[in-house]
C-alpha cells in the first residue's frame, strides 16, 4: 500500500503544471516592471520639458 502511494506521488505531475505557470507570470511581470520603468523615466522627462516651456512662456 504504501509502494502504490509513493509511485502515485512519483508520477503525479499536476503540481508542476502550476508551478510552470506561475514561472511564466513571474517572468512576464518583471518585463512589464522594466518596461514600465523605462517608460516613466520618459514620461518625466516630457513633462519636466512642458513644464519649462509653460513658465518661460508665461515669463515666470
Amino acid at each position: 500500500m504504501l509502494s502504490t502511494n509513493l509511485k502515485k506521488l512519483r508520477d503525479d505531475t499536476s503540481g508542476a503544471t502550476a508551478i510552470e505557470y506561475g514561472l511564466i507570470a513571474s517572468l512576464i511581470v518583471i518585463g512589464m516592471m522594466g518596461a514600465l520603468g523605462l517608460f516613466a523615466g520618459s514620461a518625466i522627462g516630457t513633462w519636466e520639458r512642458v513644464a519649462d516651456e509653460v513658465a518661460e512662456a508665461s515669463g515666470n
